[in-house]
């Protein structure tokens, strides 16, 4: 039979089957036969690889699916240049004389050279899976090869089985997977593969260390357990990308990539609840606190926090990375466009899952958007597991902060026991100022920069703030308690006060590089120092002074300012005003006043 008889018989057997891509469903089941006069030609491209790949030739291993799958590209490679020439043209002149229907038929030459050598391909794969199936390393580089293998014959050479349809090919890859059934084989081979990846990392010996090098230095620094497992999930996605089902991308995102976001999670959850059952009053009794405190509290304690915190973050800043990629973004919309056609015939979503197991692993705007058709923009793949690891990173904050105003107040203690501040000598340097903090607050002027220099270290700005800022409140709520409104201040206590709060700020300053501006975060207490620090008889010497709030004061003496203050509510403003004063109520300003000595006697 001549080859323009073979192809006028292949287009009278195309249009006997014509009928099979007139609904949607038959075109999705359809596959393009082999040209006739192909298959001829076929035929000794065909002999030559099983020559090559099939019995004890040392070219057919099962160990390297590469060999047979780089072999067809070489054909290809070889090949394609006497069809595009020699066969298209031919091709191009039929398509002129048949049916608009048809003209698909002979849009590519190299296109239908492709579809030719697929038979072998099938047959091959078809006898490798079940004698791989037993052997996961196997089974996974098998089916990772054919992946690429598609990759290229897709985007390489541009392969379609019609040019006139907007579907694109399936690919081998989902034939094997899903026509021949080997999709939830391969699918626990691969999350077994990453579980024990996952195992791995956390077992390792420095997997709870802080990585102060991978990210930037302004970053808040993460554990290499983080990291790994970051790194791990980002591989597996690269195993997964190149399918064309959409239900095993979701599968695999859901049964693989958010188990081990789960499972880390939970780790990262235990820690921070054994962290605190070690430190509560019955924990510290069972155990004995005598050697656990040494790796709960300070330094060490705050290391342990932010192990949690720092992970957590990390994780979630990269979900959200995660979110904005376009793989993900085109999952996404898929999942949007799947629900929105399954919604009133109640199919699954993807395989067995139906809309409410989706939601509950990825997004509740999934389940949202199928109740009430809200935006399908709105929400992404990974804001269920970020809610999570955001929630851990909020509490992990809270304890830090606890664990700090706890420290601070326990430094604290033995200051708010000085009694002496009535009846202080004054200072005898020439200066007449107090150059020296008070003896009992070197515990937290040894603490305090301590701690925070290590956070510093640790932590981005922001979070760095918001955690200064809460220590330095409650440090300035228990000053306020237990000191300024629990003693009476002479002239000389009053300045030793002032002096020992600007010690207070300045080694919270250096600690965070002046990040912080401490003297602005307890501002109540500066301007109550200010009122406390008034001269009975002020000088011109005195007039601009500061009491290390950094604020001018006018000259003004405490005779005058008590007068005013507890004239009138209305005088009392008047002076507050001009002091700069805007922290205190006039109830706050007399309670101050009357802490010196001198107005209460």
């Amino acid at each position: 039979m001549s080859g323009r008889m073979r192809l006028n018989y292949y287009w009278s057997y195309k249009r006997q089957n014509s009928a099979l891509v007139t609904s949607p469903e038959s075109a999705r089941r359809w596959e393009p036969p082999v040209l006739l006069p192909l298959v001829v030609m076929a035929r000794p491209l065909e002999l030559r690889f099983k020559y090559h790949f099939s019995g004890d030739r040392s070219t057919n291993r099962l160990d390297k699916p590469e060999y047979f799958l780089s072999h067809v590209i070489d054909l290809i490679n070889t090949h394609s240049d006497f069809f595009a020439i020699y066969l298209q043209p031919i091709l191009d002149r039929r398509a002129e004389l048949v049916d608009y229907n048809l003209r698909w038929s002979y849009s590519d030459a190299v296109s239908s050279f492709i579809t030719s050598l697929f038979p072998m391909l099938r047959q091959k794969m078809s006898s490798i899976l079940p004698r791989i199936a037993d052997h996961p390393q196997l089974l996974s580089h098998f089916i990772h090869e054919l992946m690429s293998f598609d990759t290229e014959i897709r985007d390489v050479w541009d392969y379609s089985q019609d040019r006139y349809s907007s579907e694109t090919w399936k690919g081998l890859t989902w034939e094997a997977l899903v026509k021949q059934g080997w999709f939830n084989h391969w699918l626990k081979v691969e999350k077994d593969f990453a579980l024990s990846r996952y195992q791995d990392i956390i077992e390792s010996a420095d997997s709870g260390e802080i990585d102060y090098y991978c990210v930037e230095p302004s970053a808040t620094k993460p554990t290499k357990a983080a990291i790994r497992v970051n790194d791990l999930l980002e591989t597996i996605t690269e195993r997964y990308r190149p399918l064309s089902s959409f239900s095993q991308k979701l599968r695999f995102l859901i049964d693989i990539q958010i188990t081990i976001f789960d499972q880390f999670h939970e780790r990262l959850r235990s820690g921070l609840e054994a962290y605190l059952a070690m430190t509560s009053t019955i924990g510290r009794t069972v155990q004995g606190s005598t050697g656990a405190d040494a790796n709960l509290e300070g330094v060490a304690g705050l290391e342990r926090l932010c192990r949690v915190y720092g992970s957590a973050e990390y994780l979630e800043r990269k979900m959200q990375d995660w979110s904005d990629d376009v793989f993900f973004l085109e999952l996404w919309s898929e999942l949007q466009e799947r629900i929105k056609q399954n919604s009133r015939t109640g199919r699954p979503v993807a395989g067995p899952m139906s809309v409410s197991d989706v939601a509950a692993r990825t997004s509740s705007a999934v389940a949202n958007h199928n109740e009430d058709g809200g935006n399908p923009t709105e929400g992404a793949l990974f804001d269920e597991t970020a809610s999570a690891y955001r929630g851990l990173k909020t509490r992990s904050e809270s304890i830090i902060i606890s664990v700090l105003i706890s420290s601070a107040q326990s430094a604290l203690r033995g200051y708010t026991r000085i009694s002496t501040w009535s009846s202080l000598s004054p200072p005898t340097n020439p200066s007449g100022q107090f150059s020296h903090p008070s003896i009992e607050l070197a515990t937290i002027l040894r603490e305090l920069p301590t701690e925070i220099s290590f956070l510093h270290r640790l932590l981005a700005m922001a979070p760095l703030q918001r955690i200064t800022r809460q220590l330095l409140l409650s440090i300035q709520s228990y000053i306020w308690d237990n000191v300024l409104m629990r003693n009476t201040f002479s002239t000389t206590g009053a300045s030793q006060f002032a002096a020992d709060v600007d010690n207070i700020c300045k080694v919270v300053d250096v600690a965070t590089e002046d990040g912080m501006g401490s003297r602005n975060v307890m501002r109540k207490l500066e301007d109550g120092l200010l009122l406390l620090n008034l001269k009975i008889k002020p000088t011109q010497k005195d007039h601009g002074a500061s009491t290390g709030a950094g604020d001018k004061t006018p000259n003004l003496s405490l005779w005058e300012a008590e007068k005013r203050i507890f004239a009138s509510n209305e005088s009392a403003r008047s002076l507050l005003a001009e002091l700069n004063i805007e922290t205190l109520t006039e109830a706050e300003a007399r309670a101050v006043l009357e802490r010196r000595v001198e107005v209460r006697c």
